[in-house]
C-alpha cells in the first residue's frame, strides 16, 4: 500500500475515532409557523470540543469540505468556551457526511444512531417530512437515537387533533 492510502486510512480511521468518542447525528424538531405542516425537521451531523481543540475541528470541516464551526462562549462555571463542527446542509450530508459514514463504519452505539439518521434523510427525500403523518413517523425514530427523551412534537396538542 502506498504512503498517501495509507495517510488517507489513518485520516479516516481518526474521523471515525474521534466522531465515535465526540460526535453526533441529531434530528429536531422545530416549530415552525411558516411551514405548511407548521414544524420543521432539523438534521445535523456534530463534533463538539473545547475551543483548545479548534485546530482538530478546523482539521475535520477541511477533510468534508463543507459544514461550519460555531464558537458557543460560555457563561457557567467552565473556562473554555466549545466549538461545534455542524452539517446542516441535507446536500452536504447526503453526498458527503453519509457515504463516508457508511464506507468508514462507526463502531460504538452512534452506529445505531447513524443508521435511523440516514433513514430520516430517506423520508426527507421524499418529502414526508412535509406531512404531519411523515412528521409523526420522523419523531417516532428519533425517540430511539441518542437515547432521547418522548419528542414533545408527539405530545403537542396540534399533532393529536
Amino acid at each position: 500500500m502506498s504512503t498517501n492510502q495509507q495517510e488517507s486510512l489513518k485520516i479516516k480511521s481518526w474521523i471515525v475515532g474521534f466522531t465515535d468518542g465526540e460526535g453526533c447525528f441529531s434530528v429536531s424538531i422545530i416549530k415552525n409557523l411558516t411551514t405548511k405542516t407548521g414544524w420543521q425537521i432539523f438534521p445535523e451531523f456534530v463534533i463538539t470540543q473545547g475551543e483548545k481543540s479548534l485546530k482538530v475541528i478546523q482539521n475535520i470541516k477541511d477533510y468534508f469540505n463543507c459544514g461550519q464551526i460555531y464558537i458557543n462562549r460560555r457563561k457557567d462555571n467552565h473556562k473554555e468556551n466549545l466549538c461545534r463542527y455542524c452539517v446542516r446542509s441535507i446536500k452536504d450530508l447526503d453526498e458527503k457526511i453519509i457515504p463516508f459514514f457508511k464506507k468508514n463504519r462507526l463502531r460504538t452505539a452512534k452506529f445505531n444512531d447513524f443508521k435511523k439518521f440516514c433513514l430520516i434523510l430517506k423520508l426527507m427525500k421524499r418529502k414526508k417530512h412535509l406531512t404531519q403523518e411523515g412528521i409523526k413517523k420522523i419523531a417516532k425514530i428519533i425517540q430511539e437515537m441518542n437515547r432521547k427523551i418522548p419528542a414533545r412534537f408527539l405530545e403537542s396538542s396540534e399533532t393529536k387533533r
